[in-house]
């Protein structure tokens, strides 16, 4: 609970939280060696070695205090400075202040050392990494004293540092690549199911480690059965309808030979049962009849609109917005939409279609002036075979309950979904099919 907020901070996708796996142990090892090598490294072996120069630089400035204007006094300080290898300059001008470049980091080790054992050295100067030049308080006046760099910190301090983020970027672009190979069949496997999900069948053959290709085998066992459960469903229910227009037929043959008032309403149960078993038939070729194709969804929808004028129903064209085509099942698409239709104007006075298309989403919306559905029923009007009187005025015409439901299944096959609310506009029921791009 404490580390709910790295949450927000955190990749998302699978090849960023393996990449970060992958990447932090590295990062966090180098940082701990480089660490561990700049203490012992830039700061123990510098102190040491900047230590031994500073006894020489006391020799000398002991040989300098006890100049006494003797020839043989500034002989012996030019053989003692010949033998520690140094060069001296006597009575100079001292700078203002230290000289060091900003990221030698040693050289502040160097410049502390010496003023720490050599307490007559004033200033420091640290031009590059061949020489440094020291100038230090004496009796004859300020000296400066100048040697190699090497003598008081490591040559090519940095050789260290290289090889480590050289060899450590290399090693975690090959763990990346294999990694990669590791996680390709795991993004097969998600693309597979979710064009699954949206009523689309790839091909797929499980591969990657065992445990990625039990997961694979499993989907693959998994949508075979769902593939013969729709088939047998299909064939069932189509089977039932197709038997059942035989009787029908028959019965409406028979009624025509009539001509009593009870005949007329003979015929018009017919009807009814007729329009029922077409009901039926749609529900039992489901949602994922027919193939995705690329297709404009206003054209589509302007289609409907005006065939549902020419019907006799109260539809109207409402907003539309965006541009563009998406892959759809023409025909199941086309049914849910008359199905939302026609149960606007079944429950309503009229109704209005209005569509908006963007880059994510494609929304098709069907509103009504009827009475609309209560929120606490609107996950059961969805159901097969739903019919909620006290909701819905059923005096305005007949129905089994599946429109709603041929509706949800389509926008599900398509990997959207149908949302119930009230609309705005006419007051009445607002349903939107919402599939995303």
């Amino acid at each position: 609970m404490m580390f709910n907020w790295l949450k927000r901070y955190m990749p998302r996708s699978l090849y960023g939280r393996a990449a970060m796996i992958l990447i932090l142990p590295v990062v966090t090892l180098q940082l701990v060696v480089t660490t561990a090598f700049i203490q012992r490294h830039f700061e123990g072996v510098t102190e040491q070695m900047t230590h031994a120069v500073s006894r020489e630089i006391n020799l000398l400035i002991g040989h300098v205090n006890s100049l006494n204007g003797r020839p043989e006094s500034r002989d012996e300080l030019a053989e003692l400075v010949d033998g520690l290898d140094l060069s001296v300059v006597l009575d100079v001008k001292e700078p203002q202040a230290h000289q060091r470049r900003w990221f030698d980091f040693s050289g502040l080790v160097v410049i502390n050392t010496l003023q720490r054992f050599v307490p007559e050295v004033s200033k420091v100067e640290l031009p590059d990494n061949r020489i440094m030049r020291i100038y230090v308080r004496t009796e004859q006046g300020t000296a400066q004293v100048q040697f190699d760099r090497v003598r008081v910190s490591a040559s090519n301090p940095h050789q260290l540092l290289v090889v480590m983020v050289g060899f450590g970027g290399l090693m975690t672009l090959i763990s990346y690549l294999y990694l990669r190979n590791q996680l390709r069949p795991i993004t097969k496997l998600a693309q597979a199911s979710e064009a699954f999900g949206r009523g689309r069948h790839i091909p797929y053959n499980p591969g990657g480690a065992i445990e990625v290709r039990s997961a694979g085998n499993a989907f693959l066992d998994m949508r075979s059965r769902i593939e013969r459960q729709i088939e047998q469903r299909t064939m069932m229910l189509s089977g039932v309808s197709h038997d059942l227009r035989t009787p029908l037929t028959r019965l409406r043959l028979g009624l025509s030979l009539l001509d009593d008032e009870e005949a007329e309403l003979l015929e018009r149960d017919v009807e009814d049962m007729q329009r029922l078993l077409d009901e039926f038939l749609s529900f039992a070729r489901g949602a994922s009849e027919g193939e995705p194709e690329e297709v404009d969804p206003i054209a589509l929808v302007q289609g409907l609109v005006e065939d549902g004028a020419r019907g006799g129903r109260d539809v109207s064209l409402g907003k539309v917005n965006g541009e563009g085509v998406v892959s759809l099942r023409l025909v199941g698409i086309k049914r849910a939409v008359e199905n939302l239709i026609g149960n606007a104007v079944r429950y309503g006075s009229r109704a209005v279609v209005s569509l908006e298309l963007t880059d994510k989403f494609l929304r098709i919306r069907v509103e009504d002036d009827g009475p609309g559905i209560p929120v606490e029923d609107r996950e059961e009007a969805l159901k097969p075979f739903a019919r909620l009187e006290p909701a819905r005025n059923q005096n305005k015409g007949t129905g089994v309950g599946l429109g709603l439901s041929i509706a949800a299944d389509v926008a599900r096959a398509h990997g959207g979904v149908l949302r119930l609310g009230d609309s705005d506009t006419l007051g009445g029921l607002q349903a939107d099919i919402v599939i995303g791009r």
